[in-house]
């Protein structure tokens, strides 16, 4: 699935690149933060050592970032963007609508939720972007 980014959105991805080194697949502008897929591989380039590369891009934007590890397997993307949360298995149901069941360690519940429902609505809106699934539900 294509998706398609605003001026914003290619400026943010264009500093971030420069910034970490790494390459950046999408990046989604919210009031309070940025969400950037991070393409596979190179997660580690971006954190940078002792977190530098992503402490100096937020420096820089203003903002605090999510980081997200591209998948080409909706299970897997889903899993990393529920990160740091331990998934162990997710399920995709194709029926009305498309949702992943993601099956959560009962003591990172909160952590896939974060705080105020944060993660879970990124990844929601990030695996719609990226594979038109319509909601994620832990189990």
């Amino acid at each position: 699935m294509a998706v398609t980014l605003g001026d914003d959105e290619r400026q943010y991805l264009a500093l971030f690149e420069d910034v970490t080194g790494a390459s950046g697949q999408d990046c989604v502008v919210e009031d309070d933060r940025l969400l950037v897929v991070v393409t596979r591989g190179e997660m580690g380039e971006a954190i940078g050592p002792q977190g530098q590369h992503v402490q100096k891009f937020e420096e820089q934007v203003g903002k605090p970032v999510r980081l997200i590890e591209a998948a080409d397997e909706p299970g897997d993307f889903v899993a990393n963007a529920l990160a740091p949360a331990a998934v162990y298995n997710v399920t995709i149901s194709e029926n009305d609508d498309t949702v992943a069941y993601a099956e959560v360690a009962d003591e990172d519940r909160g952590v896939a939720i974060g705080k105020s429902g944060e993660t879970i609505e990124a990844a929601r809106t990030l695996v719609e972007r990226h594979f038109d699934i319509d909601d994620i539900q832990l189990t």
